[in-house]
């Protein structure tokens, strides 16, 4: 009898081939045991036939396996649950339908010589069931390379590539087992069946480096063809090509023609086939670019402008900062709307809330804060600030409060940030920023980028100023600079925009929705206000009345201009008007020139009771984006006569909202409002004026609960996210953003341009003052200027 040794794949071997080589000695000695008694019945010639099939079975014992039990603990080996059914499914059948095929190639006993010669030349190894091997082991790794998956545990290429050598050696060995056995094959000429296994032992290499070649070719990606980069860098150049009037369908046409010439063209069918065309594209064109830079190996998390210290989330509690232009006392838009915000969004178990408020002066507070109002330090306002709205909604809010230093401009009747803004929330909280008008906020901002800081900036715009800046002198040159300006700033610092209205400017990024809501007292009101009317109370004593901060760019100028010119058709009809502010004395005096019926107050707040009796709230205001006053009044069940501007266009849907275009159609709208009753709201309606379904599509259109969910957080359907980042190319959008936002910070950090452009002296840097109140160092501490 010859030599029966034979290799044995080292029992290190990677993955599902250590499990296949270790189970192959089952089947090889059961396959042994029926070859001895083949050999004893068999003349010399036979037995030797019988030994070199026994060896090139063994050889192959690497490309199965069988249910013996391993060598080794599966814990040791590391091979998942899913490769031993792989194995047990898969390729155990095979392997036992290869045995059976050679134990009915067994010969009969008492053969003469010849006759033996004979059947040995007709005995053929059936190859279908090593190539159905080869065809499950394929097929299991089609469309994922499992195989790959497997190597790639731990998630380092350069194990994966080592792993990959380690599990292919067998497949060498094999080869090299069966170089041999063809050499010995080919040198006897005793019988011709044994060209018969020649041509065996051809196939089998053939389908060896097939499968070896398969997971080569796997691995390896095709580099990009020049039309590819070409159709990825006019894809990039989308908000380059807008400027030049080039429509964005003509951009999309451009890039599939030039990603279609390519050869080759790589289909990845994970892609939804029921989305278009050009957004199919568009994702597998990502994902091309994607898999050739992670084929080379780069992988970044950064771009040219990030700041690589940024937020990480360490909890299962994210961090927002709503920052804000005014602050209470000072009963403005942009003082209650982002505090009532503040208060919705820290209701969620999700995040962690700040809001960043400007901090005044004491001279500052006397010419803004109603009522004399003043502070003498910031704890002091922040309790204020929490009574206020402790007695207004119904739970506690449990947010924190912050102050930056800010200076009042007269000029411009708004309070500039003084310094860097961003530099009041600490890097730890730096995780999502909403800035509540990011145009105001960095129109003069000298200091840390704010999407450098922050993974995530929501700009929510509260006010039309190209309006305003059109009544001022030279107004149209001034409102051309700063619609620049504006699209300028919040393309660099911000990644969503939010408008109220269609009344504001047009901006980068930006979508238009309602995320304001109604101080929940109001809608208490008209709750009260309803129920008193089905008990058949009169609830409305009084006619009509406005209610706004006396300037005239608040509709003063409209509302004396209507009832001037329609002073004998409004005959009898009297109006109380409710406000403080700068140009008081000048509106009293346009009234009193042409005898008109105004009966003017000092300014009350919206809930004062003594306003609940009002019917009618007349408000014909065009340069306001999303008039309060107006949601308040409908909130309380009141008619409202408002125009009919793009700013008006979320009250339109209810009932008691009276529009008008025309001025006599105002007098149609004022006549019928005082003639009739107001409808009580239905419950969707009250709904839609709160500040929960605010918050909602706050959530929805700001992508916030999005990036909430994103980073290993659960979602909606509360399971994990956990969608892979793949490492792109930086956008040509963002090396422009991160160009102007360099750009702007260059030319803010010269006084002389920002005095030429409006800004009030010293507010680059706060001042001593400032710093006494917030208990801040100097800035030339804390920004030192060495060498000069």
């Amino acid at each position: 009898m010859g030599s029966n040794k034979e290799e044995t794949p080292p029992a290190d071997g990677g993955g599902a081939f250590a499990f296949i080589s270790k189970g192959w000695r089952e089947v090889r000695d059961s396959a042994s045991a029926d070859l001895r008694l083949m050999r004893a019945r068999a003349d010399s010639v036979r037995a030797r036939a019988d030994r070199e099939l026994e060896h090139l079975l063994a050889s192959a014992s690497a490309l199965a396996a069988g249910p013996a039990p391993p060598l080794l603990p599966p814990v040791a080996t590391g091979a998942p649950i899913a490769e031993v059914e792989f194995v047990r499914k898969r390729i155990q059948p095979k392997i036992q339908e290869l045995r059976s095929r050679a134990l009915d190639a067994r010969w009969p006993t008492g053969a003469a010589g010849a006759g033996a010669g004979a059947r040995a030349s007709s005995l053929r190894i059936d190859l279908s069931a090593i190539t159905a091997i080869r065809n499950a082991v394929v097929a299991e790794g089609e469309g994922g390379d499992r195989w790959r998956r497997i190597a790639r545990r731990k998630g380092d290429q350069d194990e994966d590539e080592e792993e990959g050598r380690k599990e292919w050696e067998v497949v060498r060995m094999i080869q090299r087992g069966l170089k041999e056995f063809e050499r010995r094959s080919l040198s006897s000429d005793m019988f011709a069946g044994f060209r018969a296994r020649g041509e065996f032992v051809e196939k089998f290499k053939l389908s060896t480096k097939s499968l070896n070649k398969d997971y080569q070719e796997s691995k390896e990606v095709p580099p990009l063809h020049l039309t590819e980069i070409l159709a990825y860098l006019v894809r990039q150049s989308g908000p380059f090509l807008d400027q030049l009037c080039i429509r964005r369908d003509l951009c999309d046409k451009l890039v599939e023609m030039l990603y279609s010439k390519r050869n080759g063209r790589l289909m990845y069918h994970s892609l939804s086939q029921d989305r278009p065309l050009a957004e199919n594209m568009t994702d597998e064109l990502d994902l091309r670019i994607a898999r050739v830079l992670e084929s080379t190996g780069y992988h970044t998390d950064e771009g040219f402008w990030n700041d690589p210290a940024k937020y990480k989330i360490s909890d299962n509690r994210r961090h927002v900062a709503i920052v804000t232009t005014a602050s209470l006392p000072w009963m403005t838009g942009t003082a209650i709307n982002p505090l009532f915000r503040a208060a919705y969004l820290a209701r969620s178990a999700k995040q962690k809330v700040t809001l960043v408020v400007p901090w005044l002066s004491k001279s500052d507070q006397e010419l803004v804060y109603p009522n004399n109002i003043t502070f003498s330090s910031p704890e002091e306002q922040e309790t204020y600030i929490r009574n206020w709205l402790q007695e207004r909604i119904g739970f506690e809010a449990i947010f924190k409060i912050s102050f930056y230093p800010g200076k009042f401009s007269k000029e411009r009747r708004s309070i500039i940030p003084a310094g860097d803004t961003s530099q009041f929330i600490s890097s730890k909280e730096a995780d999502i920023a909403i800035l509540e008008e990011p145009e105001h906020l960095n129109w003069y901002h000298h200091g840390k980028r704010w999407t450098d800081k922050f993974n995530h900036v929501i700009g929510v715009v509260h006010t039309n100023y190209l309006e305003y800046i059109k009544r001022e002198k030279n107004g149209a040159i001034q409102s051309f600079l700063v619609k620049h300006i504006n699209n300028w700033v919040t393309r660099a610092y911000c990644h969503k925009v939010l408008r109220l209205s269609a009344a504001t400017q047009d901006l980068p990024r930006s979508v238009v929705c309602n995320v304001h809501g109604v101080n929940p007292k109001f809608l208490n009101v008209g709750a009260k206000i309803a129920a008193d009317r089905e008990c058949g109370q009169k609830v409305f004593s009084k006619g009509a009345y406005f209610l706004g901060k006396m300037v005239w760019a608040k509709g003063y100028r409209e509302l004396i201009d209507l009832l001037s010119k329609h002073k004998n058709d409004l005959e009898g009809f009297m109006i109380d008007v409710y406000g403080n502010g700068e140009d008081s004395e000048a509106v009293q005096n346009a009234a009193r020139k042409f005898d008109l019926s105004i009966n003017f107050f000092k300014g009350k707040d919206h809930a004062d009771d003594s306003l609940h009796g009002y019917k009618v709230f007349v408000n014909p205001s065009v340069s306001d984006v999303l008039c309060t006053a107006t949601a308040e009044a409908l909130a309380m069940g009141k008619f409202v006569v408002c125009a009919d501007h793009p700013s008006n266009d979320f009250f339109k849907s209810f009932p008691n909202c009276l529009t008008y275009r025309t001025s006599e159609e105002f007098v149609a709208r004022v006549k019928e409002a005082m003639t009739t009753e107001p409808q009580p709201l239905t419950p969707e309606q009250r709904y839609n004026l709160s500040w929960e379904a605010a918050t909602e599509r706050f959530m929805e259109y700001s992508e916030l609960d999005k990036v909430l969910n994103r980073n290993g957080h659960p979602g909606r359907n509360g399971k994990i996210n956990k969608a892979r980042k793949i490492p792109l190319l930086p956008k040509l959008s963002d090396v422009v953003d991160g160009g102007l936002a360099f750009a702007h910070h260059c030319l803010t950090g010269n006084e002389i341009l920002r005095l030429a452009t409006g800004a009030i002296p010293g507010t680059r840097d706060y001042d001593k003052q400032q710093c006494m109140d917030l208990n801040l160092l100097p800035p030339q501490v804390q920004h030192p200027v060495y060498g000069w």
